[in-house]
């Protein structure tokens, strides 16, 4: 599978506390005219932990029906157990998903070893009926998947790639050099999308992309084209607002820029609250920027 490219990780709308599927098919019809190479539901910006399974269905279903041939629909399906996680990924199998993407259990951090997580990973790549990859996100979990399972699991066959979404390089570079060539590291952390490119990442999935998709695209293909002057200022252009949407502000703030940017965002689901006027006006102010002239 061809994972080269900018996967937006998308947030999951709501209306009076449901999933609102219309605003999901109307976001992803818009980001399908852009050039994103897919789209990823149900991850940590999707507000996945916060939905049920039936909720969690539901998105994949409205998503795949806007995601045409020759994209690709990613959906999360980690639960902490790991039968939980095995039929999450049936069922994204079964409702068209191309791949599952599956964030490191947590709740048990002290016991979750390189060795559990490999036997964990393993065995759902064995039972899923679609390709995996695997999910490092340090910061919010406090756990790490090492470099060395990583490369055990990358010689799994149904184990195609791994997102990544802290900013240490040298941990990036590290997962490349130690994978095989046909194992996709792909960044997570937008402020290090283009020295994860030029470091050997396949690709990125960047929340950022939800709210400039274009922009995300032009980055890597501009590292694709050799182009690493023009890479790089445009990567300075979008670094503080990556911060503002991910560090700062986060999930409410993620949907606070598809409000400003035309998209469907509303309000995160509880426990969450909305971002504060003096985010809206601050991340608004960073969105003019990203988009002012050079």
């Amino acid at each position: 599978m061809d994972l080269r490219g900018v996967f937006p990780p998308i947030p999951t709308p709501f209306r009076d506390g449901a999933v609102d599927t219309a605003a999901l098919a109307a976001n992803c019809e818009r980001w399908m005219g852009t050039g994103l190479r897919g789209l990823v539901v149900l991850g940590s910006n999707g507000e996945a932990p916060l939905l049920d399974d039936a909720e969690s269905d539901r998105v994949i279903a409205a998503a795949r029906e806007r995601v045409p041939a020759g994209r690709l629909l990613i959906a999360g399906v980690a639960r902490e157990s790991t039968a939980g996680t095995v039929s999450a990924a049936a069922r994204a199998g079964a409702l068209g998903a191309d791949a599952v993407l599956v964030r490191t259990p947590a709740f048990f951090k002290t016991l979750l070893t390189g060795d559990a997580l490999t036997r964990h990973y393993a065995a759902v790549a064995d039972a899923a009926p679609v390709p995996v990859l695997l999910y490092n996100f340090t910061a919010l979990t406090g756990v790490t998947l090492p470099v060395s399972a990583a490369a055990r699991l990358a010689d799994h066959p149904n184990i195609i790639g791994m997102k990544e979404s802290g900013s240490d390089i040298a941990f990036i570079s590290a997962l490349i050099d130690e994978t095989p060539d046909d194992f996709s590291v792909l960044a997570g952390s937008a402020p290090v999308f283009y020295a994860s490119l030029v470091s050997g990442a396949a690709g990125g999935i960047l929340a950022l992309a939800s709210a400039v998709p274009n922009l995300c695209v032009e980055l890597f293909d501009l590292v694709a084209a050799g182009r690493l002057e023009e890479a790089r200022s445009l990567q300075r252009r979008l670094t503080p607002l990556a911060r503002l949407l991910t560090r700062v502000h986060g999930v409410p703030g993620l949907k606070a820029a598809l409000d400003i940017a035309g998209y469907a965002g509303g309000d995160p689901r509880p426990p969450l609250l909305p971002a504060g006027p003096a985010a809206v006006e601050e991340i608004r102010k960073g969105m003019e920027a990203v988009h002012a002239p050079a």
